[in-house]
């Protein structure tokens, strides 16, 4: 058996961040979210949300490279969501997402960061690394 620890926080937006994620949307975002993670072996530490984005901070297994799993959390999450009764069928990620490597030391910080998003952003304590989905 081999041995890893490679933790993540994944970051992605909405389609030009719009405030799409809310009500029903964002409880088939999460039951997408951990269904998927049992099914590819990962561990979700935590994740957190706001209407417009997500945070994500699980391990992966190096069997599967991050930029995969993000496309199968993306993807699975958009098609529930598009499929929902009474949907427009027209959510969608934005392209791209932020991705940044989590060591052991700061691993419970960054799992509470992402729980509390509503509250960090309600109180304007973002941390701005940890929002970053692109090089701007």
């Amino acid at each position: 058996m081999t041995h890893w620890r490679l933790h993540y926080h994944l970051i992605w937006g909405t389609f030009e961040r719009q405030p799409l994620l809310v009500n029903e949307r964002e409880k088939v975002f999460y039951g997408v979210l951990y269904n998927k993670a049992k099914e590819l072996s990962l561990k979700i530490h935590a994740a957190g949300n706001m209407d417009d984005h997500v945070h994500v901070v699980l391990s992966i297994s190096p069997k599967h490279s991050v930029a995969d799993i993000v496309r199968h959390l993306k993807g699975a999450s958009a098609y529930a969501i598009n499929h929902m009764e009474n949907c427009d069928g027209e959510f969608k990620w934005q392209t791209g997402y932020g991705a940044l490597s989590v060591s052991e030391r700061t691993l419970e910080k960054v799992i509470a960061y992402a729980a509390k998003q509503k509250k960090h952003h309600r109180n304007d304590a973002t941390i701005s690394i940890y929002e970053r989905v692109d090089e701007k």
